[in-house]
């Protein structure tokens, strides 16, 4: 699942949140607590969670439900996607400009 193209905007509870998981209150805030999700925070500090948190908590459940991977092996998985994604989103940048390079030699 591509949590890229999930919107950033922060929109359920946390009982929404953990019910459209299948899972507790409490499992989402530990996952705060040792730093997988960050919810954004209303006016009254209730936390918020968006799609793309969502999204990100699905594929995180799915590496500790299904698979067996412990929270540590999971943040480990996690940071290494996000340099993926970052690398390649570099080359996707490298490859424009190498692009317009080779237009502006042909003009």
């Amino acid at each position: 699942m591509n949590t890229e193209n999930f919107d950033r905007e922060p929109r359920y509870i946390i009982s929404i949140a953990a019910r459209m998981l299948g899972t507790n209150t409490y499992t989402l805030r530990y996952y705060e607590r040792v730093g997988v999700i960050e919810p954004r925070r209303s006016q009254g500090k209730q936390r918020l969670y968006s799609d793309y948190d969502i999204a990100l908590l699905k594929r995180v459940k799915a590496m500790v439900d299904d698979m067996g991977i412990n929270l540590p092996g999971v943040e480990v998985i996690l940071r290494m996607m996000q340099r993926m994604n970052d690398m390649q989103t570099q080359l996707e940048e490298a490859q424009r400009e190498i692009e317009e390079l080779r237009g502006g030699d042909e003009e």
